[in-house]
């Protein structure tokens, strides 16, 4: 077994204005993605599998896989826009991807051992690493329930220069028992936390809520439930252009339906990313105390 670093890399950063995984943050010119990687390596993963796009391969390749190739081995899975299930196909105008569970299912073919699933442009900290590895180790490859994630609080997460979305969890004994996303989460002037739920109500949400970063532990099996989820997605939600499929409700439905068991790892480390071009100035000054 390989347990494999697959990392969502094929967004383009629209609030951020350009394409922020290849963007130079540490003090000799790093991304975030390779101090992710390496950290990554540290733990002792020994296979990465980048989501990208087909238009930005070549820039992606120079920029952070061939350094990554140093690391451990390499490969790439493409997100494209009409990989769809049979029968379906893209509407007429959409330009957006289909969302984190659509760029998961892209590399169904690479992936074949448990895994887990990050985006490029976060950092999570080395010990969010060292954990979920040891995880897992213990899942059972063929057993598409058997999940886990490294939580952060909501506080620790947040922009001070504009909103964020996040995966709001709700834990019973250490299990995950809800995960809701919410869009346009900020702190609003009475110092409260708010953020729209999927039922485009805008709720009150705890500061040290636990949230999901997108840091999960999966098994190949996983594949397979994640294209029944898609399918009906794009059964209610395929017509519109800006819809997306989010893969911590993905899990929240496993979850409900008794299918899905998923352990939630603590960490010590700290989270943080950049959503905003002002928010760099904040990731640079971290990531020099670290050098």
């Amino acid at each position: 077994m390989k347990p494999t670093l697959l990392v969502l890399a094929a967004g383009m950063g629209s609030r951020y204005g350009g394409l922020k995984q290849l963007d130079p943050m540490g003090p000799h010119g790093e991304t975030l993605l390779d101090y992710s990687l390496r950290d990554a390596a540290a733990a002792g993963f020994e296979k990465a599998v980048f989501v990208i796009r087909r238009e930005f391969e070549e820039a992606f390749r120079e920029g952070v896989g061939d350094k990554a190739a140093a690391l451990m081995e390499v490969e790439y899975a493409f997100q494209a826009l009409d990989d769809l299930p049979v029968g379906f196909s893209v509407p007429e105008g959409r330009a957006k991807p289909w969302g984190t569970a659509h760029a998961i299912r892209a590399a169904r073919s690479v992936v074949h051992d448990p895994f887990i699933a990050i985006n490029a442009d976060d950092y999570y900290g080395a010990d969010a690493y060292a954990r979920i590895l040891n995880h897992l180790r213990e899942l059972n490859p063929g057993d598409a329930g058997e999940l886990c994630m490294v939580g952060y609080p909501l506080k620790n997460t947040l922009s001070p220069h504009g909103s964020v979305n996040r995966g709001v969890c709700r834990l019973d004994s250490g299990l995950l028992q809800t995960v809701e996303e919410h869009t346009d989460i900020r702190e609003e002037a009475d110092g409260k936390v708010r953020g729209v739920n999927l039922a485009g109500e805008r709720v009150d949400i705890p500061a040290d809520a636990p949230v999901s970063m997108n840091f999960w532990g999966f098994t190949p099996a996983l594949f397979g439930v994640l294209e029944e989820h898609f399918t009906a997605f794009l059964q209610k939600h395929g017509g519109e252009l800006k819809s997306e499929c989010y893969i911590p409700t993905v899990v929240d439905d496993l979850i409900r339906a008794g299918r899905a068991r998923c352990t939630v790892l603590p960490t010590s480390g700290e989270w943080f990313g950049v959503t905003y071009p002002a928010d760099k100035p904040l990731v640079q000054q971290r990531l020099l105390a670290m050098a």
